[in-house]
């Protein structure tokens, strides 16, 4: 093979490039170099696991248990509460249960999965549309929740 093959085939990496050394007497002075390096550094002391988990907690941030972003509940339409059943939702659980409503009504193209055919329930969510592709239900869905701040 010859130099600039090599060069081809392991890139340039040099240990690999490099020639064979004699193996008896560099590995010996290899073995006990390295040997002597590690005694000769102390060691560190090892921590309790309790002192451990305390460390790490103290470092993590203290975050409330509450749900944020398309987790949190907020209050929702009058419409897509009577959809959903309830007077507030988050966008999460909303979007899981219409998803349901299409698959048990079987609302879904089989000719182009990403169109829903909109019965009367979903017609009054989605604006009276008779199709809607699935990237515009969570568009359509915006309008629905009512922000407070």
């Amino acid at each position: 093979m010859s130099s600039s093959n090599v060069f081809r085939v392991f890139r340039g990496c040099r240990a690999l490039m490099a020639p064979a050394r004699s193996s008896s007497s560099t590995a010996g002075a290899a073995v006990s170099a390295s040997k002597a390096a590690t005694a000769a550094e102390p060691k560190p002391k090892a921590k309790t696991k309790a002192k451990a988990k305390a460390a790490a907690d103290s470092t993590k941030p203290k975050i409330p248990n509450r749900s944020l972003g398309i987790m949190k509940p907020m209050p929702i339409s009058p419409a897509l509460g009577r959809f959903l059943g309830a007077s507030e939702s988050s966008r999460a659980e909303a979007v899981k249960q219409i998803w349901a409503h299409i698959k048990l009504h079987n609302l879904q193209n089989p000719a182009n999965k990403k169109e829903i055919h909109c019965d009367d329930k979903l017609k009054a969510i989605f604006e009276g549309k008779e199709k809607v592709g699935f990237l515009e239900i969570g568009k359509l869905l915006s309008r629905h929740f009512v922000k407070t701040e």
